[in-house]
């Protein structure tokens, strides 16, 4: 209904998609609650919401608060600089928070001449693509971390395919960009060519990417509690980050605020839509990871690569890549839970008669790289798009995103990319 909703009726759809995510997700909660007797999945898919939430709705409205204004002239150049500091920032601040931050100054600089391809492009690279290199970068790297993969092995596995990857997407987008000939707004001769108010709401954004490393499987020193089937730092991380998201709001720069046309409209969308998504993703979900366990001792790279892509594209990247990254260790029976289980997996310090990274790694960048292939891939893509028509730019539809944008411009990329390594004829095979 997401795709077919703002295509085919989009007045019923804005006015009515809270009660068809609330029903259709409530139909699946009630199956599983009564019919199946299983609360603990909805349980679980709850408290991945709530993260999920508490994260993005904290990086949202603390980045809300920094504006940042570049004054120059939308020009293509301009254009993949500022695309290319996203791309890195989304490492160190997480997709969502490069993302949240950067939109706005992107849509100003190019007012007059913006096109949907700029929004496609800027939710392909700083919200998917550029997040590949740390854990902190993308929810699915982070939750391998937590797991157990190391912390710079993404980097060290990842790079020599991000970078080449960043300068194929950034050069293709020069080449389109160039093509637009209209002209942007004129920069104001007399103010700098950068400048950011409300700086010090930086200072929430770092206590709420902090928080999310309150974690006893990332520090020991964090306690683990359990009351009842609550275990603790679940919770904590959340009251973290709405204190920090609270915070951030009720000191925040008024200037910075009204710069940014800042409204909660495009959270709290983001907010129904994906209660529903991550309700009714969870039988998808069980029933993917049931036949990649099940038949794992044929899956090879490609498959992994391909597998967990397509899947991560529609059924959001985060638990499609634990779904692959649990079918991955299945084959040898290990245990996906225990992090030294996983660890060795990545490291191949192992008894493992083949290179076991390797199927990390396919897993690994497709679960990054393919969640822009759809607006529900990822975290920032529904958001970005929600912000960008807030601003009056017409961002694509999610069936034009997908078949107009998408799929054209990342297909070449994604067979590149399993050719040069996971092929018959790849160096990794």
């Amino acid at each position: 209904m997401i795709a077919t909703g703002p295509v085919f009726y989009p007045g019923h759809w804005h006015r009515r998609y809270v009660v068809y995510a609330l029903a259709l997700g409530a139909i699946v909660v009630l199956y599983y609650v009564f019919a199946l007797g299983r609360p603990g999945a909805m349980v679980h898919a709850l408290e991945e919401y709530l993260s999920f939430l508490a994260l993005v709705g904290a990086l949202y409205v603390a980045s809300g608060g920094i504006h940042v204004q570049v004054n120059a002239p939308g020009t293509p150049l301009t254009n993949v600089i500022l695309l290319a500091v996203g791309a890195v920032l989304a490492n160190l601040i997480a997709t969502t928070g490069a993302a949240i931050l950067l939109i706005r100054p992107y849509l100003s600089l190019n007012r007059g001449r913006i096109r949907p391809y700029h929004v496609v492009f800027f939710i392909i690279i700083v919200g998917n693509v550029g997040g590949a290199l740390l854990p902190l970068g993308d929810p699915p790297l982070f939750l391998g971390f937590l797991r157990g993969v190391p912390f710079f092995w993404t980097f060290s596995h990842a790079w020599y395919v991000w970078s080449p990857s960043l300068l194929l997407l950034l050069s293709l987008f020069y080449v389109i960009d160039r093509r637009n000939q209209a002209v942007s707004t004129p920069p104001v001769t007399e103010r700098p060519v950068l400048r950011i108010l409300g700086l010090r709401n930086s200072a929430w954004v770092a206590v709420i990417v902090a928080a999310v490393f309150v974690d006893p499987q990332v520090f020991a020193s964090v306690p683990e509690v359990r009351l009842g089937s609550w275990k603790m730092p679940f919770g904590v991380r959340e009251l973290v980050m709405l204190f920090a998201a609270v915070c951030a709001y009720r000191f925040a720069d008024p200037t910075a605020l009204a710069g940014n046309g800042f409204s909660f409209e495009p959270i709290r969308e983001v907010g129904w839509l994906f209660l529903g998504i991550f309700a009714t993703m969870v039988p998808a979900l069980e029933i993917a990871g049931s036949v990649a366990r099940e038949h794992a001792h044929a899956l090879d790279p490609s498959t992994f690569f391909w597998a967990t892509g397509i899947l991560s594209g529609f059924l959001d990247n985060a638990p499609t890549y634990v779904s692959f990254l649990a079918a991955a260790l299945g084959e040898f029976e290990l245990n996906p839970e225990i992090a030294s289980n996983v660890q060795t997996f990545a490291l191949h310090s192992g008894p493992f008669a083949e290179d076991t990274w390797i199927a990390l790694q396919a897993i690994s960048l497709a679960a990054v790289f393919f969640g822009a292939l759809s607006y529900i891939g990822n975290a920032p893509n529904y958001l970005v798009k929600s912000i960008a028509d807030g601003n009056g730019v017409e961002a694509p539809s999610f069936a034009g995103y997908l078949f107009r944008y998408a799929i054209p411009i990342l297909t070449p990329l994604y067979l590149l990319i399993w050719l040069v390594l996971y092929s018959p004829w790849g160096v990794l095979s």
